[in-house]
């Protein structure tokens, strides 16, 4: 395994365990492969941190075992992050939108950001000498949770339905906005969040509050979220 592969892997692995057990749970998962918990932590209160950290010294093939125990794709871990994503540390959300309503996508990422969120816009975060495709699969394969927002017209790109096929397989957490279009298919069974003639800065507060409240990607939230103010309807 090539170093960048191999970070990127420990990375996922990590965000992985943040989200599933408490300290103490994580210590007695590694434990199964070996992995002795230190005996006094000194690093910050970073469950992500502190995974990364036991991570750090174990064997490649220990590392392939965890991640096909967590049921991560090594090969999707691996992918180098997007380039809006390589240096943040923020809770990284993928936002599925059709070309033509990129500029609600759009005011969402902004309304967002104040919280602790990095989305992924794909109409607006790919360079111009970024393989389209290839760096839609990275935000993919690195992405904490996924938006899905129902203009009317998603439900015939393919492109979303197979961004919504690949969040499902990965068992993000998945919220789907409803602006013209009810969900369809695997995501259909969940309650969409309305329109309602709310702002995007309305909206993007339901979001981060059921982010929140799923383990999955609570713990990838600061502490104190940004101010609100200054609303603009979409």
């Amino acid at each position: 395994m090539r170093p960048s592969e191999r970070f990127n892997l420990i990375s996922e692995l990590s965000s992985e365990l943040q989200s599933r057990y408490t300290y103490d749970k994580i210590d007695t998962y590694l434990s199964a492969f070996g992995i002795a918990a230190p005996v006094n932590w000194s690093g910050p209160n970073s469950k992500r941190v502190y995974s990364s950290e036991l991570l750090n010294s174990v064997s490649d093939a220990t590392l392939s075992e965890i991640a096909e125990d967590l049921e991560i794709s090594v090969s999707a871990a691996v992918l180098p992050l997007p380039r809006i994503w390589s240096d943040s540390l923020e809770l990284r959300l993928f936002v599925s939108h059709i070309s033509k309503d990129k500029d609600k996508a759009l005011r969402l990422r902004d309304c967002l950001k104040p919280y602790g969120v990095a989305a992924f816009v794909a109409h607006e975060d790919i360079q111009p000498t970024v393989l389209w495709q290839s760096e839609i699969e990275r935000a993919l394969a690195h992405m904490h949770c996924f938006l899905s927002v129902h203009t009317v017209g998603f439900s015939a790109s393919n492109w979303a339905q197979q961004e919504i096929g690949f969040a499902v397989a990965r068992r993000v957490k998945v919220i789907s906005l409803k602006m013209g279009e009810t969900p369809t298919g695997f995501i259909g069974k969940e309650q969409a969040l309305p329109r309602r003639g709310r702002t995007a800065e309305e909206i993007s507060k339901e979001i981060v509050s059921l982010v929140a409240e799923d383990p999955r990607t609570r713990d990838f939230l600061p502490k104190r979220v940004g101010d609100e103010s200054n609303e603009f309807p979409f």
